[in-house]
Formats: structure tokens, sequence, C-alpha cells
């Protein structure tokens, strides 16, 4: 069986770009990740603020 970690989260979606690159970056090349849906959430007051900025 594979050595290794296993680390299980929920992050949003925005937060995960980026995320491949860093992560071969710290690993070596060696670490690998997936991404499922899990669920909507409303987005913070911050966040929704900059979104309707941006659309306007």
């Amino acid at each position: 069986s594979p050595s290794g970690k296993l680390i299980n989260a929920l992050v949003p979606l925005g937060e995960m770009f980026g995320y491949a690159t860093s992560l071969r970056s710290m690993s070596q090349g060696r670490a690998t990740f997936t991404m499922e849906f899990d669920h909507y959430a409303e987005a913070p007051n911050s966040i929704a603020e900059q979104v309707m900025k941006k659309s306007a």
C-alpha cells in the first residue's frame, strides 16, 4: 500500500486555483490530489461585495 498522508478538507473552489502547482512544488512532484463537489454555501459579505463590483 502507498505510504504518505491523506488529507480531507472542505475548501472554497476559488481558493483551489493554483493549488496543483503549489502542491507539486512542495512535494517535488510526488503528491496528487482530487476534488469533488460537496455543497453550495452563501458567500461571506466581503466576497459578495467584490463580485458585485466586478459585475457592475
